[in-house]
């Protein structure tokens, strides 16, 4: 929501620098200043949910990591440019014709921003980053912080979870889920063989999981690959029910 503002703004500066020098209207040297001070602002807002997103929202070790990690890069660059382009200009007064670095800097910037857009929207159409899709009955989406414990970690109360339903586990840097099936619990790696998309937020029908980026299926109980283009079975992990609840067992139990 909060990105349209700065892509407007710096957009704005970008191209009423280029018509005002091209046209010769210097009165619009300062509306050109004034919109490229409220772009940076509303920059540096727009990056504090995207900073968000980058760190918790996309999956670790994917190719979405890979295009946010581009595409903040993009927009981090964008900015700098953009800011470059305020400090050069601060050395005159607003309404003075801007000198052809200032220029070039901000069509610079406004070259990134295109490319940082266009895997921004990559990220959410085709990695579907912070799109709640849930299928019916998928339970309410939610991610719990666990602890180990000797190797194992209590996962979920015993009546958490429905048949069909998922939750995800956060154990430092691993991310594990766990599905209860009609045969019962089963815990697996959030991350798909083909192209690390997140499990967690895919489709679970009769105890085989979806990828929701590519399509790719995996028994949850085996981790065998049920349909492609996944190649590679995910691990899977022992579960143990008990009156403490449901316990994943992550020691030298481990199925594949």
């Amino acid at each position: 929501m909060l990105v349209a503002f700065p892509v407007a703004y710096l957009f704005g500066s970008a191209c009423i620098n280029v018509w005002a020098r091209a046209a010769d209207r210097r009165d619009w040297y300062r509306t050109a200043a004034h919109l490229n001070l409220l772009g940076i602002g509303t920059a540096l807002a727009a990056a504090v949910p995207g900073l968000v997103d980058y760190v918790f929202a996309v999956p670790p070790r994917s190719s979405a990591k890979t295009r946010a990690t581009n595409h903040m890069i993009a927009n981090v660059s964008a900015l700098a440019l953009f800011a470059l382009s305020r400090l050069f200009g601060r050395r005159r007064r607003e309404d003075d014709e801007p000198r052809g670095i200032e220029i070039a800097a901000e069509v610079a910037g406004m070259g990134l921003m295109t490319v940082g857009g266009w895997l921004g929207g990559t990220l959410v159409y085709r990695n579907q980053i912070a799109v709640d899709h849930r299928y019916a009955n998928a339970g309410k989406w939610h991610v719990e912080p666990r602890r180990l414990e000797g190797g194992s970690t209590v996962a979920a109360a015993p009546d958490e979870l429905d048949a069909g339903q998922m939750k995800l586990l956060r154990l430092g840097d691993e991310r594990v889920v766990v599905a209860r099936t009609e045969r019962g619990y089963a815990a697996f790696h959030d991350r798909c063989t083909h192209k690390g998309g997140p499990l967690s937020d895919g489709a679970l029908v009769c105890g085989t999981v979806q990828c929701p980026w590519h399509g790719s299926q995996f028994d949850v109980t085996t981790g065998r690959v049920e349909q492609g283009p996944a190649e590679e079975p995910i691990a899977t992990y022992v579960v143990e029910e008990s009156d403490r609840g449901v316990c994943v067992l992550f020691d030298e139990r481990l199925k594949s």
